[in-house]
């Protein structure tokens, strides 16, 4: 079901103010020429994450659903819709590795995202440098402003309302080391700006960059 509704916003000053807003269930289909969700949700910094097989052989992918989700210690984590090499590959050894995706290396990140087999090394297949790992056997790419090697914690298959198991695969690690091209420390901090890392902001083909960035304190009570 969708509906289009008038929403009158709490504020005094603007009493006739309106806004038009658009409603579904996604359940009962959005209604649309294609699904906003990931629109939304956007822009989300990409989870570009190396492996390596049981026999050796490594993997490279990018996984638009990513995250942080603990700082002390730090835990990351990436969703797999569908249980790809990436998720067999981690749940074998234990560990893997992010890789920060930015703008001088998109075309790289995309190539490594073709569907080929499992027997393909996608850093070779993209061009790129694989860096050994100081404290996991997971190499990552040397070209990256900045990688974090990671342990597995956990891999979680999602399940809906109803208790129906998706084939989606939330893997979490937790940070157990931290690479970082010194061209971006800048008087002892990551300089992200220069970094330029790339995100992925919706449908099908969109990205998008960094932008402006600004500072704003937490309040302090």
């Amino acid at each position: 079901m969708t509906l289009r509704y008038k929403y009158l916003p709490p504020h005094p000053q603007t009493p006739t103010q309106t806004m038009s807003h658009y409603f579904y269930n996604p359940a009962t289909g959005h209604g649309l020429p294609h699904d906003p969700f990931k629109a939304i949700v956007a822009p989300r910094l990409i989870g570009w994450i190396s492996s390596r097989a049981t026999d050796g052989t490594l993997n490279l992918a990018p996984y638009s659903f990513f995250g942080a989700f603990a700082s002390f210690p730090p835990i990351i984590g990436f969703c797999s819709e569908g249980r790809k090499d990436s998720i067999a590959n981690i749940e074998a050894t234990g560990e893997f590795v992010w890789n920060l995706s930015s703008k001088p290396l998109a075309e790289q990140m995309n190539r490594s995202s073709a569907p080929v087999p499992s027997h393909v090394d996608e850093f070779e297949l993209a061009g790129l440098t694989p860096a050994p790992g100081r404290n996991v056997a997971v190499p990552h790419v040397a070209e990256s402003p900045a990688a974090l090697e990671c342990k597995l914690l956990q891999v979680v298959r999602l399940h809906t309302l109803d208790g129906k198991p998706m084939d989606n695969y939330l893997s979490l690690g937790q940070v157990v080391g931290v690479h970082i091209n010194e061209a971006y420390l800048k008087d002892g901090l990551f300089d992200t700006h220069a970094a330029q890392p790339i995100m992925r902001a919706g449908y099908r083909a969109d990205y998008a960059g960094i932008g402006e960035m600004f500072q704003m304190f937490r309040p302090s009570a």
